[in-house]
């Protein structure tokens, strides 16, 4: 089995690095890093050196996730695990090393093409970081936050990541199938799956998405940076997605406003932690307790 420990960075394709420099600095907050490629913008949350890279090409859309592991050996056995399970495993190159910062790197795809990075050894900063509203990210073990990707099939999606890529089943959430064009009194399931405290670091979502991406959360402190932070969603024109709300699965308070990349940013305070020890995996029966009108308050 593979042991990844959390969420380790994002990579996104971008169109206009204009939209996403405003994006991410003036409504996220995110702070703005430094890395090897002068055409890519690196954004920090924490002591990582870059947990969001843009980087130009001609489509907007999630290039690929990464997924820290301890340690070489963590990864060897990863490697071999993949193998064995039949999924095609493509070595990071020294170029791709150094502009991720990593030790070591490989790459697949899961059966819809998500690509997935997993590595060990990503280096951090010695200055302290400062965040352009002073919002502080909650990080650390539970990694940059969590992802939500599209799927073509949600059984064998279960069985994929959690069987061969080890995450834990944390809840589920069904929905009519006629929503995704299944025949209508079908059930399609959304699944939430986690790798440390965090309750969940990855979810799927049996529907096409262009931008091969439904949403990232970004977590914070505090409430009021929340506030904040859509404040300046609605200061700055961004899309919001989904008004202010309380998630019933993780118990997140969060609002999404739409992404340049086509896809939504969850943010959002105040997350479940659970103890795989006494965790029970349950069905949500609505995606909220209040808010998140997901017309956007329209």
């Amino acid at each position: 089995m593979i042991d990844i420990k959390s969420m380790g960075y994002v990579r996104v394709a971008s169109t206009d690095l204009a939209q996403w420099s405003q994006f991410a600095g003036k409504v996220l907050g995110l702070a703005e890093g430094r890395g090897p490629n002068p055409d890519h913008q690196y954004w920090r949350i924490d002591e990582v050196s870059a947990r969001l890279v843009v980087f130009p090409a001609d489509v907007d859309q999630l290039a690929a996730t990464g997924w820290e592991l301890a340690d070489h050996a963590a990864l060897q056995a990863a490697r071999e695990h993949l193998e064995k399970a039949g999924v095609a495993v493509e070595e990071g190159t020294r170029a791709e090393l150094d502009e991720r910062r990593v030790q070591e790197l490989i790459r697949f795809s899961d059966p819809w093409d998500n690509v997935f990075e997993l590595f060990h050894g990503i280096t951090y900063e010695a200055h302290p970081l400062v965040t352009p509203y002073a919002a502080r990210f909650v990080t650390g073990s539970q990694g940059m936050g969590h992802i939500v990707v599209p799927v073509g099939d949600d059984v064998e999606a279960l069985r994929f990541y959690r069987d061969v890529l080890g995450f834990r089943l944390r809840d589920s959430m069904s929905m009519p199938g006629e929503f995704v064009g299944k025949e209508p009194g079908s059930k399609v399931w959304l699944r939430f799956l986690g790798v440390n405290p965090r309750h969940h670091s990855l979810a799927f979502l049996p529907m096409p998405n262009p931008a091969r991406c439904v949403h990232i959360m970004l977590e914070v402190d505090s409430l009021d940076h929340v506030g904040r932070a859509l404040e300046r969603v609605l200061k700055h024109g961004a899309p919001l997605s989904a008004t202010l709300g309380r998630h019933m699965n993780d118990e997140m308070v969060s609002f999404y406003v739409r992404s340049p990349g086509g896809f939504d940013v969850e943010f959002g305070c105040e997350g479940l932690q659970v103890d795989d020890g006494s965790w029970v995996a349950r069905e949500s029966t609505a995606v909220s307790y209040w808010g998140h009108d997901f017309g956007g308050g329209r």
